[in-house]
């Protein structure tokens, strides 16, 4: 089966460019279409989880990209990732989580892994996930989850200064720990840009980017030749 039409369903519209560039520089043969809906992150920050309902309709969504010809499916929210694992058991293309590739590659990288976040409901996933990918490769690893509280209630007041000052002082101080840290959200990879070369001490690993490049290996693969 050759890749030619990628689904990508965000929680954001603010990930639809990054997704969409990192597309076009790293698959520029696929045809890339977008479904967002910013009501399942809502719903999961305001009831704190990841509910049976909202679950339901992240199954109903790739569904949906399944009917509208993708080959390929990714869901670019981590806190949705176990909906995202239930969905790929009942859909007939390959359905992949936006942070696998990148809990893979942390696994690779080091023994010490710090996972950070603005959020609680993606901070337990994102860390569960790395975990298990851990289990999988039959490595033992020492897990730092760290949570900056306060930061996206910054971002979204219309603080983002605060917000960056804060996911910096955690990265800064969570290196000094680990081997390597992953970002569980994407939105905190603009502030990893602006950190001091002394400070990046250890690699920090934001889930577009190996995402993408991930979905580029596939697509080379015999699998979809």
């Amino acid at each position: 089966m050759k890749l030619k039409t990628l689904g990508l369903i965000h929680t954001s519209a603010t990930l639809v460019p990054i997704f969409q560039q990192l597309c076009s520089d790293l698959l520029p043969e696929v045809s890339v279409f977008n479904i967002v809906d910013d009501s399942l992150i809502k719903d999961v920050i305001a009831k704190n989880q990841l509910t049976n309902h909202t679950a339901r309709r992240v199954v109903n969504h790739v569904g949906s990209a399944e009917e509208a010809g993708a080959d390929l499916i990714m869901v670019t929210c981590s806190s949705i990732g176990a909906a995202v694992e239930a969905s790929a058991k009942l859909t007939n293309v390959p359905v992949l989580r936006v942070d696998q590739a990148m809990a893979e590659q942390a696994v690779r990288t080091g023994s010490k892994i710090g996972v950070i976040a603005t959020l609680p409901t993606t901070l337990e996933p994102t860390s569960d996930l790395v975990r298990r990918m851990a289990l999988q490769a039959g490595k033992e690893i020492d897990l730092t989850a760290k949570l900056c509280e306060g930061a996206f209630e910054a971002l979204m007041t219309g603080n983002p200064e605060k917000h960056d000052e804060m996911v910096s002082q955690a990265l800064i101080e969570l290196s000094q720990k680990v081997d390597v840290i992953v970002l569980a959200q994407a939105s905190m990879s603009r502030v990893v840009e602006t950190l001091a070369p002394e400070h990046k001490i250890v690699p920090i690993l934001a889930s577009p980017g190996i995402a993408v490049a991930r979905i580029a290996e596939l697509r080379k693969a015999s699998s979809y030749e």
